[in-house]
């Protein structure tokens, strides 16, 4: 089978992501604190191993191995040149693993400093390093691009206008909420109605949630907060190529615990499985995992939404 244009794919109903590549890495003995998005250069065939792994489980598309593949955040392993080559690499080995049938999801993650003046970032430089990296994953073959895992308005809109700017691939776009004083906000403090009316504004074909510190029960009242305040302007509901804009969501594996040190996530694939019907039921069809989830919660998820 051959896959269909992925902006009308996510149109038709329930599209599932894969789950943590993080967690995959260190389960099969990642030595702490290496460079996870150099694998594509010298682990190739761990990663394809992941990838596959999901799709095995039910997964229809993977995210590919560049969460911190922006030359800002290369740079802290000295890295930085290597930006290019690193998500080009990426895009051909998840393209590999999805064949014709399935789809890749070009993964860009935060920089993890600040546009000035809170930090040292200027907005120009910003953009082209998304950009760069975003061109990098479309010639590696990616079918569209998920910016994930924001805090900040202002970096997520430049990240949006750069991956934009390389091409027409469908742009999904996600903020990491947590639950702050009985309503829900990421750390840079925008809330929900803040961050939809801004993304979707700027011509995204999804926006949603994803990671954050907060229980599964949390990240269903988030699902429910992300339709209802969809569902609430009629401008909201309309991309730029004049089809509805869809939600997604990734949850971690509920909250994570800290045990020597390490966060550990002890949330089994059935209660995953379970809240994943509920965030699909409040209305959303774009669902994966984030932080802690694997190939089982994934499959688990799969067989409760797909049958």
């Amino acid at each position: 089978m051959t896959r269909i244009n992925l902006r009308e794919r996510i149109q038709q109903g329930l599209f599932l992501l894969d789950g943590a590549m993080g967690t995959q890495l260190i389960a099969r003995g990642l030595e702490a604190g290496k460079c996870n998005d150099y694998l594509n250069i010298e682990s190739p065939d761990i990663i394809f191993d992941i990838h596959k792994a999901y799709f095995e489980a039910g997964s229809d598309a993977v995210l590919t191995n560049t969460f911190g593949a922006n030359r800002y955040a290369l740079a802290r392993h000295g890295l930085a040149e290597e930006a290019i080559r690193i998500n080009t690499a990426a895009g051909q080995i998840a393209r590999r693993a999805a064949g014709d049938e399935y789809y890749v999801l070009g993964n860009i993650g935060p920089t993890g400093d600040f546009l000035q003046p809170l930090g040292n970032l200027k907005p120009e430089g910003l953009k082209n390093a998304f950009a760069e990296q975003a061109r990098a994953l479309l010639d590696g073959g990616v079918d569209a691009l998920l910016i994930e895992t924001m805090t900040a308005l202002d970096e997520i809109a430049i990240a949006i206008e750069a991956a934009k700017s390389v091409g027409d691939l469908p742009v999904l776009a996600s903020m990491a909420f947590d639950k702050a004083g009985g309503d829900f906000k990421t750390m840079m403090g925008v809330d929900v109605e803040t961050a939809v009316s801004k993304i979707v504004s700027l011509g995204v074909d999804a926006v949603g949630f994803n990671c954050g510190t907060v229980s599964l029960e949390e990240y269903v009242e988030l699902a429910e907060k992300f339709v209802s305040t969809i569902r609430a302007s009629e401008q909201t509901r309309v991309t730029g190529h004049g089809s509805r804009v869809t939600i997604l969501a990734e949850p971690n594996a509920g909250k994570p615990e800290l045990v020597d040190d390490r966060a550990v996530y002890n949330v089994s694939p059935q209660d995953f499985a379970a809240a994943a019907e509920k965030i699909h039921s409040a209305g959303i069809n774009i669902i994966g995992g984030c932080c802690g989830t694997s190939p089982a919660h994934i499959e688990a998820m799969a067989k409760r939404l797909k049958g």
